[in-house]
Protein backbone atom coordinates (compact mmCIF):
# COMPACT_ATOMS: atom_id res chain seq x y z
CA UNK A 1 0.00 0.00 0.00
CA UNK A 2 1.52 3.36 -1.00
CA UNK A 3 0.86 6.36 1.33
CA UNK A 4 -0.12 9.52 0.29
CA UNK A 5 3.33 11.82 1.13
CA UNK A 6 3.48 15.36 3.30
CA UNK A 7 5.68 17.56 1.12
CA UNK A 8 7.24 21.32 0.52
CA UNK A 9 6.46 22.33 -3.26
CA UNK A 10 8.92 25.04 -4.15
CA UNK A 11 8.55 26.52 -7.42
CA UNK A 12 11.57 27.28 -9.66
CA UNK A 13 12.80 31.04 -9.89
CA UNK A 14 13.35 30.09 -13.63
CA UNK A 15 12.12 27.06 -15.77
CA UNK A 16 13.02 24.28 -17.86
CA UNK A 17 14.95 22.17 -15.73
CA UNK A 18 13.88 18.70 -13.32
CA UNK A 19 12.69 18.81 -9.95
CA UNK A 20 15.28 18.31 -6.99
CA UNK A 21 13.82 15.67 -4.52
CA UNK A 22 14.41 15.81 -1.58
CA UNK A 23 14.66 12.77 1.25
CA UNK A 24 15.54 13.06 4.58
CA UNK A 25 16.68 10.93 7.43
CA UNK A 26 15.38 8.82 10.27
CA UNK A 27 13.51 10.51 12.72
CA UNK A 28 13.62 14.00 10.71
CA UNK A 29 11.61 15.55 7.90
CA UNK A 30 11.47 17.77 5.35
CA UNK A 31 11.52 20.60 7.35
CA UNK A 32 15.53 19.33 7.58
CA UNK A 33 16.52 20.94 4.12
CA UNK A 34 15.74 24.46 5.06
CA UNK A 35 19.75 25.13 4.14
CA UNK A 36 19.89 24.04 0.90
CA UNK A 37 16.63 25.39 -0.04
CA UNK A 38 18.89 29.01 -1.21
CA UNK A 39 20.88 27.58 -3.28
CA UNK A 40 18.46 25.57 -5.24
CA UNK A 41 15.05 27.43 -5.83
CA UNK A 42 17.17 29.80 -8.12
CA UNK A 43 17.73 27.33 -10.50
CA UNK A 44 15.01 24.02 -9.63
CA UNK A 45 12.16 23.59 -8.53
CA UNK A 46 12.39 21.53 -5.21
CA UNK A 47 10.18 18.87 -3.66
CA UNK A 48 11.40 18.26 0.16
CA UNK A 49 9.54 14.92 1.14
CA UNK A 50 8.16 13.48 4.67
CA UNK A 51 8.82 9.67 3.95
CA UNK A 52 5.88 7.58 5.38
CA UNK A 53 5.79 8.16 9.40
CA UNK A 54 7.76 11.12 9.63
CA UNK A 55 6.49 15.03 9.64
CA UNK A 56 3.25 15.32 8.00
CA UNK A 57 3.00 12.10 6.23
CA UNK A 58 0.89 9.09 7.43
CA UNK A 59 1.72 6.26 9.62
CA UNK A 60 1.34 2.80 8.60
CA UNK A 61 0.31 0.03 10.28
CA UNK A 62 2.31 -3.29 10.00
CA UNK A 63 5.81 -4.02 9.07
CA UNK A 64 7.21 -2.92 5.47
CA UNK A 65 10.54 -2.72 3.45
CA UNK A 66 12.43 0.11 1.65
CA UNK A 67 10.33 -1.04 -1.91
CA UNK A 68 7.01 0.43 0.05
CA UNK A 69 9.08 3.94 1.11
CA UNK A 70 10.11 4.31 -2.48
CA UNK A 71 7.09 3.50 -4.09
CA UNK A 72 5.04 6.40 -2.04
CA UNK A 73 8.06 8.59 -3.76
CA UNK A 74 7.81 7.15 -6.94
CA UNK A 75 3.79 8.18 -6.61
CA UNK A 76 4.22 11.64 -5.52
CA UNK A 77 6.47 11.97 -8.63
CA UNK A 78 4.14 10.49 -11.01
CA UNK A 79 2.39 13.53 -9.68
CA UNK A 80 4.13 16.07 -9.33
CA UNK A 81 7.03 15.82 -12.25
CA UNK A 82 7.02 15.57 -15.81
CA UNK A 83 10.24 14.52 -16.12
CA UNK A 84 13.37 12.44 -14.78
CA UNK A 85 14.25 13.95 -11.23
CA UNK A 86 17.68 14.69 -9.43
CA UNK A 87 17.24 13.01 -6.10
CA UNK A 88 18.89 14.04 -2.88
CA UNK A 89 18.77 11.45 0.34
CA UNK A 90 20.14 11.16 3.33
CA UNK A 91 20.60 8.37 5.10
CA UNK A 92 17.25 6.96 5.03
CA UNK A 93 16.09 9.14 2.34
CA UNK A 94 19.57 7.96 0.25
CA UNK A 95 18.13 4.05 0.61
CA UNK A 96 15.01 5.38 -0.32
CA UNK A 97 16.73 6.72 -3.42
CA UNK A 98 18.86 3.97 -4.53
CA UNK A 99 15.83 1.44 -4.22
CA UNK A 100 13.70 3.94 -6.43
CA UNK A 101 16.58 4.36 -8.83
CA UNK A 102 16.46 0.32 -8.85
CA UNK A 103 13.20 0.33 -9.44
CA UNK A 104 12.03 3.42 -11.15
CA UNK A 105 15.10 4.35 -13.39
CA UNK A 106 12.49 6.07 -15.44
CA UNK A 107 11.63 8.16 -12.79
CA UNK A 108 15.86 9.38 -12.29
CA UNK A 109 17.91 11.76 -13.86
CA UNK A 110 21.09 12.08 -10.93
CA UNK A 111 21.22 10.46 -7.70
CA UNK A 112 23.57 12.46 -4.54
CA UNK A 113 23.43 9.59 -1.82
CA UNK A 114 24.83 11.42 1.42
CA UNK A 115 26.50 9.01 4.32
CA UNK A 116 24.01 6.38 2.22
CA UNK A 117 24.49 2.45 2.31
CA UNK A 118 23.60 -0.53 0.21
CA UNK A 119 23.03 -2.15 3.39
CA UNK A 120 24.13 -2.15 6.89
CA UNK A 121 27.06 -4.57 8.56
CA UNK A 122 26.58 -4.42 12.02
CA UNK A 123 30.10 -4.34 13.79
CA UNK A 124 30.79 -4.28 17.55
CA UNK A 125 30.11 -0.36 17.80
CA UNK A 126 27.45 -0.16 15.97
CA UNK A 127 25.38 -3.13 17.53
CA UNK A 128 25.64 -1.49 20.35
CA UNK A 129 24.36 1.96 19.20
CA UNK A 130 21.31 -0.55 17.76
CA UNK A 131 20.75 -2.12 20.98
CA UNK A 132 20.76 1.19 22.89
CA UNK A 133 17.95 2.37 20.38
CA UNK A 134 15.90 -0.81 20.71
CA UNK A 135 16.05 -0.67 24.62
CA UNK A 136 14.65 2.83 24.64
CA UNK A 137 12.20 1.97 21.84
CA UNK A 138 10.45 -0.92 23.88
CA UNK A 139 10.68 1.47 26.90
CA UNK A 140 8.56 3.47 25.45
CA UNK A 141 10.87 6.68 26.30
CA UNK A 142 11.22 8.28 22.64
CA UNK A 143 12.17 11.45 24.26
CA UNK A 144 15.28 9.50 25.81
CA UNK A 145 15.74 7.95 22.53
CA UNK A 146 15.47 11.81 20.90
CA UNK A 147 18.15 12.45 23.00
CA UNK A 148 20.44 10.05 22.91
CA UNK A 149 20.85 10.17 18.64
CA UNK A 150 21.33 14.28 18.78
CA UNK A 151 24.14 13.20 21.02
CA UNK A 152 25.53 10.84 18.01
CA UNK A 153 24.47 12.92 15.10
CA UNK A 154 25.89 16.29 16.33
CA UNK A 155 28.22 15.94 19.05
CA UNK A 156 30.37 19.20 19.46
CA UNK A 157 29.74 21.43 22.28
CA UNK A 158 28.92 24.46 19.29
CA UNK A 159 26.15 22.09 17.96
CA UNK A 160 23.83 22.53 21.36
CA UNK A 161 20.44 23.97 18.95
CA UNK A 162 21.23 21.47 16.35
CA UNK A 163 20.93 18.95 19.09
CA UNK A 164 18.09 20.57 20.97
CA UNK A 165 15.94 20.67 17.67
CA UNK A 166 16.66 17.05 16.76
CA UNK A 167 15.85 15.61 20.14
CA UNK A 168 12.26 17.22 19.61
CA UNK A 169 11.84 16.26 16.54
CA UNK A 170 12.50 12.53 16.95
CA UNK A 171 11.00 12.91 20.26
CA UNK A 172 7.63 13.87 18.60
CA UNK A 173 7.81 10.80 16.97
CA UNK A 174 5.56 7.95 17.55
CA UNK A 175 7.32 4.95 18.89
CA UNK A 176 5.75 2.60 15.89
CA UNK A 177 6.69 4.93 13.36
CA UNK A 178 10.27 4.88 14.17
CA UNK A 179 10.43 0.96 14.99
CA UNK A 180 8.96 0.20 11.29
CA UNK A 181 11.04 2.60 9.40
CA UNK A 182 14.26 1.18 11.70
CA UNK A 183 12.95 -2.54 10.65
CA UNK A 184 13.02 -1.17 6.86
CA UNK A 185 16.85 -0.15 6.98
CA UNK A 186 17.78 -3.43 8.68
CA UNK A 187 16.42 -5.44 5.78
CA UNK A 188 17.43 -3.37 2.73
CA UNK A 189 19.87 -4.85 1.12
CA UNK A 190 21.14 -3.60 -2.32
CA UNK A 191 24.83 -4.36 -2.36
CA UNK A 192 24.14 -7.35 -5.51
CA UNK A 193 22.00 -4.57 -7.34
CA UNK A 194 24.26 -1.58 -7.34
CA UNK A 195 26.12 -2.74 -11.16
CA UNK A 196 22.38 -1.74 -11.86
CA UNK A 197 21.99 1.74 -11.31
CA UNK A 198 22.99 3.83 -14.54
CA UNK A 199 21.87 7.07 -12.93
CA UNK A 200 25.04 9.61 -12.37
CA UNK A 201 25.50 9.40 -8.54
CA UNK A 202 27.68 11.31 -6.46
CA UNK A 203 28.59 9.84 -3.19
CA UNK A 204 28.70 12.28 -0.19
CA UNK A 205 30.31 10.84 2.85
CA UNK A 206 30.80 13.14 6.35
CA UNK A 207 34.36 11.91 7.53
CA UNK A 208 32.98 12.51 11.10
CA UNK A 209 30.38 10.25 10.65
CA UNK A 210 29.26 7.82 13.90
CA UNK A 211 26.50 5.98 12.65
CA UNK A 212 27.10 5.26 9.10
CA UNK A 213 30.50 4.18 8.69
CA UNK A 214 32.98 4.71 5.80
CA UNK A 215 33.51 1.39 4.64
CA UNK A 216 29.35 1.34 3.70
CA UNK A 217 30.29 4.53 1.69
CA UNK A 218 33.19 3.42 0.09
CA UNK A 219 31.25 0.11 -0.86
CA UNK A 220 28.76 2.59 -2.45
CA UNK A 221 31.19 4.33 -4.88
CA UNK A 222 33.10 1.32 -5.65
CA UNK A 223 30.55 -0.74 -6.89
CA UNK A 224 28.26 2.05 -8.53
CA UNK A 225 29.09 2.05 -12.24
CA UNK A 226 28.94 6.34 -12.60
CA UNK A 227 29.72 7.73 -8.93
CA UNK A 228 32.09 9.91 -7.25
CA UNK A 229 33.35 10.28 -4.22
CA UNK A 230 33.01 13.87 -2.00
CA UNK A 231 34.39 13.46 1.35
CA UNK A 232 33.82 16.14 4.03
CA UNK A 233 36.40 16.65 6.42
CA UNK A 234 34.70 17.46 9.45
CA UNK A 235 31.56 16.72 9.24
CA UNK A 236 29.27 14.12 10.51
CA UNK A 237 25.61 12.51 9.64
CA UNK A 238 23.92 15.59 8.95
CA UNK A 239 26.44 16.84 6.21
CA UNK A 240 23.54 18.73 5.16
CA UNK A 241 23.36 20.95 8.14
CA UNK A 242 26.88 20.56 10.07
CA UNK A 243 28.63 21.71 6.80
CA UNK A 244 26.03 22.85 4.60
CA UNK A 245 28.42 26.10 2.63
CA UNK A 246 30.54 22.94 1.48
CA UNK A 247 27.93 20.41 0.71
CA UNK A 248 26.21 23.35 -1.26
CA UNK A 249 28.54 24.01 -3.53
CA UNK A 250 29.02 19.84 -4.17
CA UNK A 251 25.38 19.83 -4.82
CA UNK A 252 25.04 22.58 -6.92
CA UNK A 253 28.02 21.87 -9.00
CA UNK A 254 27.01 18.07 -9.41
CA UNK A 255 23.14 18.94 -10.17
CA UNK A 256 24.79 21.64 -13.05
CA UNK A 257 26.85 18.66 -14.92
CA UNK A 258 24.26 16.17 -14.74
CA UNK A 259 21.11 18.98 -15.98
CA UNK A 260 19.79 18.26 -19.13
CA UNK A 261 21.04 20.53 -22.49
CA UNK A 262 18.58 23.26 -22.95
CA UNK A 263 18.39 26.20 -25.71
CA UNK A 264 20.50 29.39 -25.00
CA UNK A 265 21.88 27.38 -21.76
CA UNK A 266 25.58 26.70 -22.17
CA UNK A 267 27.58 23.62 -21.40
CA UNK A 268 28.71 23.80 -17.08
CA UNK A 269 31.96 25.15 -16.44
CA UNK A 270 34.96 23.52 -15.38
CA UNK A 271 34.47 25.14 -11.98
CA UNK A 272 30.83 24.20 -12.11
CA UNK A 273 31.59 20.46 -12.22
CA UNK A 274 31.12 17.84 -9.93
CA UNK A 275 34.12 18.63 -6.70
CA UNK A 276 33.99 14.65 -5.99
CA UNK A 277 36.53 12.29 -7.05
CA UNK A 278 35.76 9.79 -10.33
CA UNK A 279 35.73 6.14 -9.49
CA UNK A 280 38.15 4.18 -9.30
CA UNK A 281 40.44 7.16 -8.06
CA UNK A 282 40.30 6.56 -3.69
CA UNK A 283 42.25 3.94 -2.17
Amino acid sequence: MTVELAHLDYPAETGGRPAVVLLHGLGSSAADWQLQLPALVARWPVLAVDLRGHGHSPPVRGWYRMDAIAADVARLLERKTTSPCHIVGLSLGAAAGLQLTLDRPDLVRSLVLVNGFAGLKVGWRGGAGGLVRLALLVAGRMDWLGRWVARTVFPHRGQRELRRLAARRIGAMRRQDYLHSLWAIARFDAADRLARVEAPTLVVAGLQDQIVPRSAKLRLFRQLPNAAWAPVPGSGHATPIDAPDIFNQLLVAFLQANDPPAAGRNTPAESERPLGVPSGQVS
